[in-house]
């Protein structure tokens, strides 16, 4: 098979921005041009200058509502993924060399560079307050209350099933795109795609458990999750089109965001853990030597032995010397260690399997592929694992989280409550019921704009999925969306100061 990877460095947008109008799928044509690297330096601004990028400065990495500023938020995470991401790409064209030309890779580093940085940035714009935790509780609640309300309006299952299965990789697409409309190139936002399942599809899981029997090519890896919702889904086809993909399959910069992702956040756990004090330099060494020991002795026989027992001596050799903050010369030299190894382990594995990474079928993630350093990168999620997120004190904060979330959705929920024509009439700017109309002036413009405009295409016959149904249905369908987008948006001390303040009025 050719492989040309101009076909994936696409420069149209999915409005024209002179008009405003939607832009016309223009199929790739290979002329031997080479993509303005202007378009992708446009998408930069956009993205570094929205909001969704800076209320990641006020949502943490691990430990919730932290006000220790030396503790990882988002923000700061998402730099580090930034860096190790232009890393690779790095790493990539100095190993292809002149072969660049042979895959259609020359004279695109920088296109390369900034679209990869940037899906990098991005890549956790969707997770709610409180992370996985906030997911979960959005999701627990949901699917308790879905159900009862399906009596009353027809949702088949499938919409029920979507709305059920929030997830922080498809509320990005959402955020991005439906939400704040940065109306950015489709190359930079399937960059983000990591999942390619719609939400309203079964997971594999689901239909192994069916009795399904999975071939070879049926991508249960990139399915796993939820990659986008429903509501995505006529703007998702578009973007498969214009970037000549097949349906369900990703995009090679998304294999890179996930790669960087992975690398950077388990040491950036541990040294966070450290940080507050939950566990030592010593006590983490011991770890690190002693997991991935196990793992390998269990799973992965074939790494080498003493990878880790030599990039911890090393480390802790730094710190040794250090004649003050032993504990940042030692994370310092650990992150070093690693990044001698990793970004180039992922750039190798992008090279050895380019062929599937252009077309985006190869099923797992860059690095998971039994060497050495996917045992290393196991090693350091593990022990992150046991010795950051098991602490009591995260514990604690995420129960805090889950009844955070759980509670600001039982105070938003009679705007669900309502009827369709009890709800257009509040927007319309009617005060009653009271509850509802107090509760409707909370909510963003931008969410309420992206309502809207979804209930416009649904008029004008737009329908997602092919689901023949009613206008009620659709309507109920969005509103739902509307409050997971409002409630997944906010910030951790804005979700708990909402809560206090709506506990406050709720016990008058």
């Amino acid at each position: 098979m050719s492989i040309d990877f101009r076909a994936r460095f696409r420069f149209n947008r999915p409005y024209d921005q002179s008009n405003g109008k939607e832009e016309s799928i223009i199929p790739y044509n290979h002329n031997g041009k080479i993509p303005s690297l202007s378009c992708f330096e446009s998408d930069r601004g956009r993205i570094i200058n929205s909001a969704a990028i800076r209320r990641l400065q006020q949502k943490t990495q691990v430990f919730p509502l932290e006000r220790n500023s030396s503790v990882r938020s988002r923000l700061t995470h998402s730099m580090e993924v930034q860096q190790v991401g232009r890393h690779i790409v790095q790493q990539i064209y100095k190993m292809l060399g002149r072969d660049a030309e042979r895959y259609g890779l020359e004279s695109l580093e920088r296109h390369f560079e900034s679209i990869v940085e940037m899906a990098c940035l991005m890549h956790d714009v969707g997770n709610p307050p409180f992370g996985h935790f906030g997911e979960q509780a959005i999701n627990d609640w949901f699917h308790h209350y879905i159900p009862l309300k399906a009596a009353t309006i027809p949702l088949p299952e499938p919409l029920q099933r979507d709305l059920t299965e929030f997830e922080g990789n498809a509320q990005a697409v959402r955020l991005v795109h439906s939400i704040l409309s940065l109306n950015l190139t489709y190359t930079q936002i399937s960059a983000i795609l990591k999942y390619t399942r719609r939400g309203d599809e079964l997971s594999p899981k689901t239909l192994q458990a069916q009795g399904h029997q999975f071939t070879a090519g049926e991508l249960q890896y990139l399915k796993k999750k939820v990659g986008y919702y429903l509501s995505e889904e006529i703007f998702i086809d578009k973007l498969y089109r214009s970037l000549s993909l097949e349906k369900g399959n990703r995009a090679p910069f998304s294999y890179i965001m996930e790669a960087a992702d992975d690398i950077s956040y388990g040491v950036a756990d541990i040294e966070d853990a450290v940080e507050k004090g939950i566990i030592d330099i010593e006590q983490t060494s011991a770890a690190l030597k002693a997991e991935y020991q196990r793992l390998r002795q269990t799973d992965y026989p074939n790494a080498a032995q003493e990878t880790m027992d030599s990039i911890v001596e090393t480390a802790l050799a730094s710190a040794t010397r250090a004649n003050n903050c032993a504990v940042s010369h030692f994370f310092i030299t650990l992150r070093v260690e690693i990044s001698k190894r990793l970004p180039k382990h992922a750039a190798e594995q992008f090279i050895h399997n380019i062929e599937a990474i252009y077309h985006g079928n190869l099923d797992r993630a860059l690095i998971e592929d039994d060497s050495t350093e996917h045992v290393l990168v196991e090693t350091l999620k593990n022990v992150a694992k046991k010795h950051a997120f098991c602490d009591k004190e995260v514990e604690a904060r995420e129960l805090q989280g889950y009844q955070i979330i759980t509670g600001l959705l039982e105070f938003y929920k009679p705007l669900l409550e309502l009827s369709r024509e009890q709800f257009e009439a509040i927007v319309g700017g009617e005060n009653k019921p009271l509850l509802p109309a107090r509760l409707y002036k909370k909510l963003p413009n931008k969410h309420m704009r992206a309502y809207e405009n979804a209930l416009k295409a649904i008029q004008r016959g737009d329908s997602p999925g092919g689901y023949s149904l009613d206008e009620d249905s659709w309507e109920y369908y969005f509103r739902v969306r509307l409050i997971q987008d409002y409630i997944s948006g906010m910030t951790d001390q804005f979700a708990f100061d909402e809560f206090r303040a709506l506990s406050v009025i709720d016990s008058l």
